[in-house]
């Protein structure tokens, strides 16, 4: 948990090293019960201007079931103590498709969420994955995860509910009161434009080269301080590969991908038009469009020009 000497030292750091240019959307992702208004205050002295609330839920019970340290009431303080510090770009992160979770309690935190009206909104359907305390409970049938069809449903109903009240679905599980709420930074990586990872584990790309840091905290400091780039591994991409993850990247997004990247691809245009009866792509201005029905089958369509 970072405190307001750690905020301070680290924004200090990024603008005297980089040259960080007037409007440049500055993200800082907190969880509720990190926040005061100690550090609200700080976030704004030093240029944070996009705040992210990985809220979850408004539910207490799914609250609970998640794990998360902070109530429903401590995620609307949050929210309320950023917007009473000027902070206008506020985005926050829901999980839906959680075991026990019905659509009356999704609805509602749906609702408690608009009630604030945040600049952005993140929907994820909750991944139950190997090796997880999740994955245990759902082999011991202690919990029963939702089936497809019941995932299918919510998401659907959540982009109903969202786009009807002026929100934007930009990308699979994003949605913006507008163009200049989009992310930012999430919107480099699906174009595929360069970007540079700082610490333990973070990512970096430019042009074909992909590259990544060490894990272990410790190893990163032991590299730093002997003079060693802390680089676990990378890659270069094949024009193949960069062809594929343009594909699949922009399948994700609400500008999808252009034909041009396609038309090489045999039998691209028997492919293309079963995906227009399908309903899940659109034609639009030389690009291939996905629809929300094929947000839902975007990796699933990549695949198809694979």
């Amino acid at each position: 948990m970072l405190n307001r000497h750690h905020i301070e030292i680290l924004m200090e750091t990024v603008c005297r090293v980089f040259p960080v240019t007037s409007g440049a959307e500055v993200t800082i992702e907190a969880n509720p019960d990190d926040i005061d208004p100690v550090k609200i205050k700080t976030f704004k002295e030093h240029g944070i201007n996009r705040l992210s609330l990985g809220i979850q839920s408004f539910h207490d019970g799914e609250l609970s079931f998640l794990k998360r340290r902070h109530t429903s009431g401590e995620a609307e303080r949050a929210i309320i103590l950023a917007k009473s510090h000027g902070f206008e770009n506020i985005g926050i992160d829901l999980i839906f498709a959680i075991p026990g979770q019905t659509k009356n309690t999704w609805h509602m935190s749906l609702e408690k969420a608009l009630s604030f009206e945040p600049a952005h909104i993140s929907c994820y359907a909750l991944t139950i994955e190997e090796g997880t305390p999740f994955n245990l409970l759902k082999s011991q049938k202690r919990i029963k995860p939702f089936s497809e069809k019941k995932e299918v449903s919510f998401y659907l109903h959540t982009s109903q509910y969202l786009r009807d009240r002026g929100y934007i679905h930009y990308e699979v599980s994003n949605f913006a009161k507008g163009p200049k709420y989009y992310s930012r930074h999430n919107r480099r990586y699906w174009q595929r434009k360069p970007y540079l990872g700082l610490g333990p584990s973070a990512h970096s790309f430019k042009e074909k080269d992909r590259w990544w840091n060490i894990k272990s905290i410790k190893g990163y400091m032991d590299s730093l301080a002997r003079g060693i780039k802390p680089v676990e591994a990378k890659e270069t991409l094949t024009e193949e590969q960069i062809r594929l993850e343009s594909i699949m990247l922009g399948l994700r997004t609400e500008e999808g991908v252009d034909l041009g990247v396609i038309a090489s691809i045999p039998r691209y245009q028997e492919i293309l038009e079963n995906l227009l009866l399908s309903g899940y792509v659109e034609i639009k201005d030389g690009r291939a469009v996905p629809t929300v029905k094929g947000y839902l089958m975007a990796d699933g369509i990549a695949y198809l020009f694979s």
